[in-house]
C-alpha cells in the first residue's frame, strides 16, 4: 500500500500560453489506491526516474483556442517516462503481465489527459507500459536514457513494422530527428535496408545507427536523386512533412507501385498540414502522388513498448540523448527543445534511478 498523505513536485501548466509564461513547479496530490483500483485492471503505480521531452508537449500549450479542446488545464506536461513500479492494480493485471513493485517500466501517458510525465508519481494504463528486462532496469545510464524512447521509438516501430518483411528497401525522410534514428535501428533490426535522408553534419550519426545510405539534403536535390535511384523502395516514412515540399507527388519516381508513403510530418503548421492535404486529397492526374498515402498518429500499444523495451534491454535499441536537466530546470530543458536544434532527446532527470 502507498502512503496517501504525501504530495508530490509536479510541473503543470496553469493555463494555455507561451510555455515559458505558464509553466510552474507546484505540487498535488499524490495518486492514490483508490485512484489506482479506479483505474482500468493492469494499471500501475509508479515512481517516475525521468522524462523524456517531444514537442508536442509544449504545442498543446501554446495551441491558442485550440488548447482547451486537446487537454485539460491545469495540465502537468510530457507523455514519456521511464520509472519504477510502486504497486500494481488489485485486480486482474494480466494485460500487463508478470510485474511487482520495484520494477522498471517504460511509459508513455495519453498527451490529452490531465496527468504527464513531469511528475513524481503517475498512474499508467495497460497499455502504456512495459516492463523493462533485468538488465536494463540494474542500469542507471539506460534507465535514463529509455525515458526518451516510447513516443518515437512507437512513431518509428508503428510506421515501419506492419509494411516490411526482411529484405525491404525503405526510405526515411529525416533520419535524424528523434524518429528517425529510432526509424534507422528499426527497420535495420527488421531486417531492411535504409537510405535516409539528414545534413553533412548528422551524417556520421545515421551511419552509426545503421543506415545504408545517405542523402544529404544540403548538397544534393532529395527528388531527383531519389529519381535517379529510381522505383526501388517498398516503403517511404516522411519524418519531415514539408521538406522537400510535396515529396509525395513524386513518390513514383523511387516507390514500387504498391509501396505506401506514411505521413508523420515532423511540425504542426500550415505548411506540413497543406503538405499532407495535398497528399492525401490531390488525384494523380491532377499532380498528385500515385502511391497511397497513410497518415499517422502515434498510438499507445503494450505490445508494441514491450518490443521496444525488449530491445533496449537487449542493447539492440538506443536513445540519442541530447542533454539532461535537473527536475528543477524543466522550463530550460523546454527552451532547448524549442530551439530545435538538439541532437537526440533531452531528458529530465526526476528520482534517481
Amino acid at each position: 500500500m502507498t502512503d496517501n498523505s504525501i504530495d508530490m513536485r509536479t510541473w503543470q501548466f496553469a493555463s494555455p500560453g507561451p510555455v515559458t509564461s505558464v509553466l510552474a513547479l507546484t505540487t498535488a496530490a499524490r495518486p492514490s489506491d483508490a485512484d489506482l483500483a479506479a483505474s482500468p485492471p493492469g494499471s500501475i503505480l509508479v515512481q517516475v526516474l525521468a522524462a523524456g521531452l517531444n514537442p508536442a508537449d509544449y504545442k498543446v500549450a501554446e495551441a491558442g483556442m485550440l488548447a482547451r479542446l486537446l487537454a485539460p488545464f491545469p495540465k502537468t506536461p510530457g507523455m514519456d517516462l521511464c520509472a519504477r513500479v510502486v504497486a500494481v492494480h488489485p485486480g486482474d493485471s494480466s494485460s500487463g503481465g508478470d510485474v511487482k513493485p520495484g520494477d522498471a517500466v517504460l511509459g508513455r501517458l495519453d498527451p490529452t489527459k490531465r496527468a504527464g510525465s513531469l511528475a513524481e508519481y503517475a498512474i499508467l494504463k495497460p497499455d502504456e507500459w512495459a516492463k523493462l528486462p533485468e538488465q536494463a532496469a540494474k542500469d542507471p545510464d539506460t534507465l535514463r536514457a529509455a525515458a526518451g524512447a516510447p513516443t518515437t521509438a512507437l512513431t518509428a516501430y508503428q510506421t515501419i513494422h506492419p509494411y516490411v518483411k526482411p529484405g525491404a528497401r525503405v526510405f526515411i525522410n529525416g533520419g535524424s530527428g528523434g524518429t528517425g534514428t529510432f526509424g534507422i535501428q528499426i527497420a535495420k533490426l527488421l531486417g531492411c535496408s535504409v537510405t535516409v535522408t539528414c545534413s553533412t553534419a548528422k551524417a556520421e550519426l545515421c551511419t552509426s545507427l545503421g543506415a545504408d545510405a545517405l542523402i544529404d539534403y544540403t548538397k544534393t536535390d532529395v527528388k531527383a536523386e531519389l529519381a535517379r535511384l529510381g522505383p526501388v523502395f517498398d516503403l517511404a516514412v516522411d519524418n519531415v512533412g514539408v521538406s522537400p515540399p510535396y515529396l509525395h507527388a513524386a513518390s513514383a519516381s523511387f516507390l514500387k507501385p504498391a509501396a505506401p508513403y506514411v505521413f508523420v510530418g515532423g511540425e504542426v503548421s500550415l505548411a506540413s498540414t497543406a503538405n499532407m492535404a495535398n497528399a492525401l486529397l490531390r488525384p494523380a492526374f491532377l499532380g498528385g502522388g500515385k502511391n497511397r498515402v497513410v497518415p499517422y498518429l502515434t498510438r499507445n500499444s503494450h505490445e508494441d513498448l514491450a518490443q521496444i523495451a525488449g530491445w533496449i534491454g537487449e542493447g539492440k535499441l538506443r536513445t540519442v540523448v541530447d542533454t539532461e536537466f535537473k527536475f528543477e530546470d524543466v522550463p530550460k530543458a523546454y527552451e532547448r527543445v524549442k530551439k530545435g536544434s538538439s541532437a537526440g532527446k533531452v531528458i529530465v532527470l526526476v528520482h534517481d534511478a
